[in-house]
């Protein structure tokens, strides 16, 4: 939305708010809504499709619309429009009342994945996007799709996001979901596609550098005991909700890590999707190297990138030691990379095709 508005376009922030069943949680959920848009400039920019009790369909008539008025949108309907649909958000019947609709995928190995076993959207856009930046070439091995996607890179607000001063402290974290109820067929399995099967070659790290602190925001409850054995092998474990709850604290999050250090579900890097994710991104944008596995994205950055691709243990304690002898390098690189490659107007120019 933040780029959208510096290159001055009319944009809403179109939001589908399934009720809970609870109207008061409900209530809570909007008026936070409502506050983080209003702290980045966005208060007249926004219409949740509050839908009280929702089902696959999404019937605008059912809706109670919150913030821009039901004239108004349905006036924005009749006139020229273009929807951007993140990860197939906005379903049909209302789907079908734009002109013009781009389908933008965030997450390749599962999205991309099931639009080649049935129908999540592919019948009702007129273009595809994916951050998944080796999806067109002989090296991914995403199962064949018989659509035309087009490529982008995760996006990030350089002017939102900005270089900050070097840390006090060698901390390298990630913020994310431990458990994932994701699914994917892989040779006729389903493998487990969670945070905690990906990090587990890398669990070593902390003991291998304890000069470096290693930190997960990761949500495992007090009394799980991965929360004990993370922690017996050196991995500090926080809260996301504790340290990240708004957009605000979520960027001073990042800013007091050294770097980031992340591992990645295994079949976007057995897959070679090119998968790079949206927070890699604002860790750059504040100066942060990112060290994590290859998905095949490497090679659609620039040289100097601040990125440190790694397959195994070995990798990931060179890379780790590389930036913390030569920090600043590595900062100015990664904030320079995302200047050029993942800012939000930039993306955007060439998705519209300004």
């Amino acid at each position: 939305m933040l780029g959208l508005k510096r290159l001055r376009k009319d944009a809403i922030w179109l939001e589908y708010l399934p009720g809970s069943g609870n109207s008061r949680a409900d209530q809570a959920n909007v008026r936070n809504f409502q506050r983080r848009l209003r702290e980045h400039g966005l208060g007249g920019k926004y219409c949740l499709l509050y839908d009280p009790k929702p089902n696959e369909e999404h019937e605008l008539s059912r809706m109670r619309l919150i913030g821009i008025s039901r004239k108004s949108l349905l006036d924005r309907l009749a006139g020229p429009n273009l929807l951007l649909n993140l990860s197939y958000s906005i379903k049909p019947p209302m789907l079908r009342e734009f002109e013009q609709r781009f389908l933008c995928d965030l997450d390749p190995s599962e999205i991309f994945y099931w639009m080649t076993k049935m129908e999540m959207g592919q019948s009702h856009h007129h273009e595809f996007w994916t951050i998944g930046l080796n999806v067109n070439t002989a090296g991914c091995r995403l199962p064949a799709s018989p659509l035309k996607w087009k490529t982008f890179y995760p996006l990030v607000d350089t002017q939102l996001m900005t270089a900050k001063p070097r840390p006090p402290a060698m901390k390298f974290t990630t913020i994310g979901q431990w458990y994932w109820g994701g699914m994917v067929e892989v040779n006729g399995e389903f493998p487990d596609l969670s945070k905690m099967v990906a990090f587990e070659p890398f669990l070593d790290l902390p003991h291998r550098i304890p000069e470096a602190q290693f930190e997960l925001a990761m949500n495992i409850n007090a009394d799980d005991p991965e929360r004990q054995r993370l922690q017996s092998r050196g991995w500090q474990v926080v809260d996301p909700h504790r340290v990240t709850p708004t957009p605000r604290l979520y960027r001073r999050y990042l800013a007091r890590a050294a770097g980031e250090f992340t591992a990645i579900k295994g079949v976007d890097v057995a897959w070679k999707t090119g998968w790079l994710s949206d927070r890699a991104a604002a860790f750059a944008a504040v100066g942060r190297p990112v060290v994590t596995e290859d998905t095949g994205a490497a090679k659609y950055l620039p040289a100097k990138s601040g990125f440190r691709f790694v397959s195994n243990l070995e990798d990931a304690e060179s890379a780790v030691r590389d930036i913390m002898a030569e920090w600043p390098r590595y900062s100015k690189a990664a904030r320079a990379c995302a200047v050029e490659v993942f800012d939000s107007a930039r993306n955007l120019r060439r998705i519209l095709d300004l």
